[in-house]
């Protein structure tokens, strides 16, 4: 089975309500393919390896959280990302990407993704008031010790966070996947416990320790992998095409 490029375009982006959500490069079709999709590869990361895999694999298309054409970047098109863009056009390949869409959406969101594999029940939003929160805050179903929790997400993610451990029981939590190491100051006024994001600053571990909150770094790739993954598959139950989730490994 296949589907056009147009027709899989317009469901994504109803779906994710993309044209609804100002961000920081261009959501939906990035690099133009073929006009039918029969088999897509999703991945985190628009990397060359993730190409080449698709090359490998004889992909239509491309699906990722972290594609090009980030606002102030260079808009010149040489070096690395010239040899990704050639790679697609040479090989007819669409690439796909949706960044905040993905990580807001209440059912295939990378945040809602990440307290599925936790066992975190939302209870509500990170930002206060904002119904469309880029990060939540929810609680587990009993309290932890900071060390417990950090093996329930080494044992989730199979990645081993790094901890700034506040010295108080963990039972609810406020996250937010990706680089959002300045959220932290909402999950402090939401009175959490703990904090999960997938990268750490130098500040960051004395805005956790001052505040007494525990603070996890799950890594950046890590806490983002879940819900491209689950797009992929809604895509796939959609419109009956294949998809294949790629892991291309990044420690960060």
């Amino acid at each position: 089975m296949s589907t056009s490029t147009r027709v899989l375009l317009s469901a994504l982006n109803d779906y994710l309500a993309a044209d609804s959500i100002s961000d920081y490069c261009p959501n939906g079709l990035q690099v133009e393919g073929r006009p039918q999709i029969r088999r897509i590869i999703s991945g985190v990361t628009a990397s060359q390896a993730l190409i080449d895999a698709a090359i490998k694999r004889k992909a239509d298309a491309i699906l990722v959280h972290h594609g090009y054409f980030w606002k102030g970047e260079n808009p010149v098109i040489t070096g690395m990302k010239q040899r990704r863009i050639k790679s697609l056009l040479q090989h007819d390949i669409n690439l796909i990407a949706y960044h905040l869409p993905l990580d807001v959406h209440p059912e295939v969101g990378n945040n809602v993704q990440l307290a599925q594999r936790l066992g975190l029940t939302i209870t509500g939003p990170l930002e206060a008031g904002n119904p469309r929160s880029v990060g939540l805050i929810g609680e587990l179903p009993q309290t932890l010790h900071s060390d417990q929790f950090a093996s329930l997400i080494e044992a989730a993610l199979q990645r081993t966070p790094m901890v700034i451990d506040a010295g108080k029981p963990v039972r609810t939590v406020g996250w937010c996947t990706g680089g959002a190491q300045g959220y932290i100051d909402h999950a402090i006024a939401a009175g959490v416990d703990a904090f999960i994001t997938g990268e750490i600053s130098e500040h960051s571990t004395h805005s956790a320790l001052e505040n007494g909150i525990s603070y996890f770094a799950a890594g950046h790739h890590a806490t983002e992998r879940y819900g491209v993954q689950a797009l992929g598959e809604w895509i796939a139950a959609q419109f009956d095409i294949e998809h294949e989730y790629v892991e291309c490994p990044n420690p960060v």
